[in-house]
């Protein structure tokens, strides 16, 4: 048993450092977006516009050093013109907490989806020891009693609890079918 704890952990750690491990991204922590026209809006032709996404200080985040440095030749002479057109923001964002963030949700649909194979491999060991035929009851009372005894006294813990509990619950469902079904009626 210690031996599959060691490997669990040792495998947790190495999940944990793939995803922490330096990266290069393409974005910055920081940035200045400009979206402005395109430049042939100034020459009258067009109306669409364009994304400018530049790494300078927050003081430089304008039309002037982000924007013409890229298209000056287009727009000689008329960028009194284009740069009040233009609407640039300093962004800042913490790609830590990004990161952060998307491990816990993908550890958290790992953790759902190993607990469901546990239960998808659980369900035939209960099933396997229910073969008995529905028989019908007319006291719930009495029936509880009798498999709340032998449980408290044999010390059975919770997979004999949640497996009885499986087989009373498909009882219930095995004769609400027959009521409806058979006898036409429907159960209060």
């Amino acid at each position: 048993m210690t031996l599959r704890k060691s490997f669990f952990l040792s495998f947790f750690v190495l999940f944990i450092f793939s995803f922490i491990s330096d990266v290069n991204a393409q974005y910055e922590d920081v940035r200045c977006k400009c979206i402005c026209p395109d430049t042939a809006v100034v020459n009258g032709t067009q109306s669409h516009r364009k994304l400018y996404i530049e790494n300078v200080p927050p003081n430089k985040c304008d039309c002037t050093n982000v924007v013409l440095p890229r298209v000056g030749d287009d727009i000689k002479g008329k960028e009194k013109e284009f740069c009040p057109r233009c609407e640039c923001k300093y962004e800042s964002r913490n790609t830590t907490t990004i990161k952060v963030v998307v491990i816990i949700v993908i550890w958290i649909i790992s953790l759902l989806v190993i607990y469901m194979l546990f239960l998808v491999c659980l369900d035939p060991l209960l099933n396997k020891k229910t073969t008995t035929q529905y028989q019908e009851h007319n006291n719930e009372e009495d029936e509880s009693e009798t498999h709340s005894q032998p449980l408290r006294a044999s010390g059975a813990g919770v997979l004999n609890r949640v497996g009885q509990t499986t087989d009373k619950w498909k009882k219930t469902v095995q004769e609400q079918r027959r009521h409806i079904y058979d006898r036409h009626t429907i159960l209060n």
